[in-house]
């Protein structure tokens, strides 16, 4: 009997060989099969059949080239059908053509419409070019019809992530996990968009079992350490950088955060030594040396901090970093090197006219420098702004220690002004009062001096140099008229004031101290998951020390946890805001801005990450994926191969060669 197929009929010698050909291609005979159907083709070589048939044996052969030889001729002889195109489009993608399989693809769905499997080949294909947006929406259209297909779930996760839609990629891997728990295979994806979703508590769930099945997956385990520290494990944070860097030693761009844990902890001198690590590997890095200079200033060693401080601004050059150089004041500050303290106040006040705490340090200093003119016409300036007991304690020892400097150079009339002006403030110390008897005195103003005199006796009885001068006073006021004594006793004594210098160092180090319990206050909370306690104590925090971008960052962080973007944006943009050169503030905020589908401000932070540090190796990987996303294959592709140099992750370098492989075709 003829084989017959719709509109035509082969000739019983043809329909032989056709037969034949079947069985050799049954038993994997392809050779064989070849040859009875070109014997075929040469009795019948208009036979779409035939040439359909030679197309899918070349195919299964991988003779892409011969098997699309003959499906072009099928298309010729019979140009209407639109299935052939299915075929031509798997041998492309088989070929990793995917621009072509996709536009194969397209007349298949051009011209059958009806056929809505295709729509899962045309998600494949455009999931392996990176328009993750077209793959979705391609994906969700043959899940509408065929719901169950895992294999399109799978991709469909994986082209949420990709594009940053982490939300759904979560929904869907939820799904595919609760349907299939056992065969589930994507555990580091999952804990991926489980973290950028906030839920830190299950992402390290998932990453943990990520790192079960591959324990060199290095990149999972970095997301787990950072899931950690959100959560407050910080000791299981450092287990994983533990493992981490036993594994890949070299991987040193990871030290600057891996110090910035360890300083956070409290584990200074560890801190200090990973800092160091990262500077011998990165030593054009201006944040190293301000981080370590941060942990060198609280450990009260102020000439390391100010030597790393001064290299980070030296390494800035032309970027001025103002909360930088706020630290270095409060640095010279502290050691007493007054001129230097003053230079960089200024430098800061230049940019942040307005701020009050560095206004009242200005003052202080100037104050140390017996400056008194110019530190009480601050501290008046502050005092107009807000009452502040500790501002007018400072004004007063500054108008005390100026009436005292008067009162030497005999300038009576100015020591008068100050003396009074520092006891209309309310000043408990004794020798204002003494000292203005003595200008009184000089003055001729006999019965004020009287009065002053008693004054100060009787607020310090114990000091008998004030009695005695008074006994004298009033022995030589009691001598005839014509005859008047001028007491040229200039040894007017300052202990007072030198305590007020002193009391202005302790009153330094009770405001370091309180920063440093606030935020302890505010990491226990943190810990504890009272997170708008922790806020508050962080705030409080930042009253004392506004410039804190770790702080900042962590207020940034609490917000993540709270799933608000907006907030932990604002955050992030304040610790920038105070120190530009923070890199890991600008990864941070390129992240958000990625959680938040804005490609195109997370490309510009990450940007800024690399000017700040060349050799942030996950900078690059974020943008050659955000590139990707833009379908830019060429800077896509740059930015992978700058991340392979940076990278030694073994896994993670074979898929991203694997990448840059697909993106150069």
């Amino acid at each position: 009997m003829l084989t017959t197929i719709p509109g035509y009929t082969m000739t019983p010698e043809v329909n032989s060989l056709y037969q034949q050909a079947c069985s050799a291609e049954y038993r994997g005979d392809y050779t064989s099969a070849i040859q009875k159907l070109t014997e075929a083709l040469k009795l019948s070589g208009n036979d779409v059949m035939l040439y359909t048939k030679l197309a899918g044996i070349y195919s299964d052969m991988g003779e892409y080239e011969k098997a699309l030889d003959a499906y072009a001729k099928v298309l010729e002889l019979k140009p209407s059908d639109g299935y052939i195109y299915l075929s031509i489009g798997s041998i492309y993608e088989n070929q990793g053509k995917y621009n072509q399989a996709l536009e194969a693809y397209k007349k298949v769905l051009e011209m059958c419409p009806e056929y809505l499997y295709n729509y899962l080949n045309i998600a494949n294909v455009q999931y392996q070019l990176r328009d993750y947006k077209s793959a979705i929406e391609n994906y969700n259209k043959f899940l509408a019809t065929y719901s169950q297909h895992s294999e399109a779930r799978e991709n469909l996760a994986a082209s949420y992530v990709n594009s940053g839609n982490y939300t759904a990629a979560v929904n869907e891997y939820e799904s595919l996990y609760s349907k299939n728990p056992t065969g589930f295979k994507d555990f580091a994806n999952y804990g991926l968009s489980l973290y950028q979703v906030k839920d830190f508590q299950k992402a390290s769930e998932f990453l943990e079992k990520a790192i079960e099945s591959d324990p060199d997956n290095i990149s999972a385990r970095v997301s787990l350490a950072m899931s950690y520290q959100e959560l407050g494990k910080d000791d299981q944070a450092l287990s994983q950088y533990d493992v981490i860097f036993r594994q890949q030693p070299g991987l040193n761009f990871l030290r600057l955060d891996y110090g910035n844990l360890l300083a956070g902890m409290g584990q200074d001198e560890a801190a200090i030594e990973n800092y160091k690590i990262f500077i011998a590997n990165y030593p054009q890095d201006s944040r190293a040396y301000q981080n370590i200079g941060i942990v060198y200033k609280r450990l009260n060693k102020l000439d390391d901090a100010i030597t790393n401080y001064e290299k980070a601004i030296a390494l800035q050059k032309d970027k001025k970093d103002v909360e930088l150089e706020e630290d270095l004041a409060e640095c010279y500050h502290l050691k007493k090197d007054y001129p230097n303290a003053l230079k960089y106040y200024d430098e800061v006040l230049l940019v942040k006219k307005d701020d009050y705490n560095i206004r009242y340090n200005k003052a202080l200093v100037l104050h140390a420098m017996k400056n008194y003119s110019d530190s009480i016409a601050i501290y008046e300036s502050l005092l107009k702004e807000k009452e502040d007991s500790d501002v007018k304690n400072n004004l007063i020892a500054a108008l005390v220690a100026q009436g005292d400097e008067y009162l030497t150079a005999h300038n009576y009339s100015l020591a008068t002004t100050a003396f009074e002006s520092a006891i209309e403030n309310g000043t408990k110390d004794s020798y204002a009062y003494y000292g203005l008897a003595k200008s009184y005195r000089e003055c001729g103003l006999n019965d004020k001096a009287s009065e002053y005199y008693e004054k100060a006796i009787s607020m310090a009885p114990e000091k008998t140099q004030y009695s005695e001068e008074f006994a004298e006073f009033i022995s030589s006021t009691n001598r005839s008229a014509e005859t008047k004594i001028a007491s040229e006793n200039n040894s007017g004594e300052i202990k007072e004031v030198v305590l007020s210098m002193e009391s202005e160092n302790s009153l330094e180090a009770e405001q370091e101290k309180n920063n440093k319990e606030l935020i302890k206050i505010g990491d226990d909370n943190y810990k504890s998951k009272n997170y708008d306690v922790s806020i508050k104590n962080y705030q409080e925090a930042l009253k004392i020390n506004p410039s804190d971008e770790v702080t900042l960052l962590k207020i940034g962080n609490i917000y993540k946890l709270k799933n608000d973007n907006k907030n932990a944006i604002n955050f992030y943009k304040k610790a920038i805001v105070v120190n530009p050169n923070y890199a890991d503030g600008w990864f941070n905020l390129g992240l958000a801005y990625a959680n938040d589908k804005n490609n195109g401000k997370a490309k510009e932070c990450f940007h800024r990450v690399i000017t700040l540090n060349p050799n942030y190796a996950y900078a690059y990987y974020a943008l050659g994926i955000a590139y990707e996303q833009d379908g830019n294959k060429k800077e896509a592709i740059n930015n992978y191969k700058i991340f392979l140099v940076q990278n030694k992750d073994a896994a993670l370098v074979k898929t991203i060669q694997e990448k840059i492989k697909n993106l150069e075709k």
